[in-house]
Parts: structure tokens; sequence; C-alpha cells
């Protein structure tokens, strides 16, 4: 039964797993956004444009690119936004277990943000976190949603680094 399941999973690309994945967590948090009126801080909305990066990237691969080393490329790529994401995720952690006396005041909106700021200064500010980003709104099985996030980036980066190296073994 383990072989055929696994001979299974073997079969579908790693772009099309990349790809569902990274479209099953952003519709969440979409939907915790807009049903449960949970508002995303800044480092959450980072987390989302990694997720949606790493999707872009691993559809376009999947569509437009048959060259093996090409696909190999972009799952590095793909690589490369997950730890963007893992470390960006970790961050928010480490933002929410801070000590309530040193967490950082809460600062203005990313539109605002990137209306007044260049890019690398809003990174910047974004990085240093604020005060909505250290707040834990919704937990499951005892992690917070950036806590599943930096778990889920990690997947996604060994899945896509794996892949790679599997794809480069097989040339």
């Amino acid at each position: 039964m383990y072989s055929l399941i696994s001979k299974k999973i073997r079969g579908i690309s790693p772009e099309i797993t990349i790809a569902a994945f990274c479209v099953v967590l952003l519709s969440f948090g979409f939907y915790l956004e807009y049903f449960k009126n949970l508002s995303p801080c800044p480092l959450c909305l980072l987390q989302r444009l990694f997720y949606f990066m790493i999707l872009l990237i691993n559809v376009f691969s999947l569509f437009l690119l048959s060259a093996v080393r090409y696909k190999i490329t972009f799952l590095c790529i793909s690589t490369f936004f997950s730890l963007l994401g893992a470390i960006t995720a970790g961050r928010q952690v480490w933002l929410q277990h801070l000590p309530s006396d040193q967490i950082p005041e809460c600062g203005p909106g990313v539109v605002y943000l990137l209306e007044v700021y260049p890019l690398q200064k809003v990174l910047e500010i974004i990085y240093r976190g604020s005060g909505s980003c250290a707040e834990t709104l919704w937990e499951f099985l005892g992690l917070s949603i950036a806590g599943w996030s930096t778990i889920f980036f990690i997947f996604l980066l060994t899945y896509s680094l794996a892949s790679a190296k599997r794809l480069y073994a097989n040339q």
C-alpha cells in the first residue's frame, strides 16, 4: 500500500504540489482576514507576498518551462523565497515572545510607508516590527499563525530543495 501511494506522489510534479500548497495557505489567510476579521500586520503581509511569489514561480515553471535545468533553477528560486518567508515568520514569532515591556510600539500602515519612504526603508521598518506584529490573535495546537507559517515555509524550503536535487540527480 505504501509503495503504491509513494509511486503516485512521485508522479506529481513538484511545481503542482508547491503551488497547491501556497493556494491553500493564501486562501486560509484571506479567510481569516475577511471572514474572521483578523487584520494582517505588516510582517503577515510580507509573508503573504512570499507565498504569492513562490506560487507564481512554480506556476510559471510548470506551464512555461520544459527544460530540466530551468525547472531546477526555478525550484532554487522558490527555495530562496521560502527561506525569506521562514526568516520573516521566525522574526514575527520572536516578536510575539518578547516581554511586554520590550514590544515595539505600533507604527503606520504599509500603504502609508510605501507612499512616504523608499522600499529599502519600508522593509527595514517592517522587519523592525510593530506592536501589531507581536499580537497573537489566533492559535491552533498552541502555535500562532506566524508559528505555523514558519513551519510551512520550512516545509516549502525543504521540499523545493529536495525536488531540485532529485531533478538534478535524474538528469
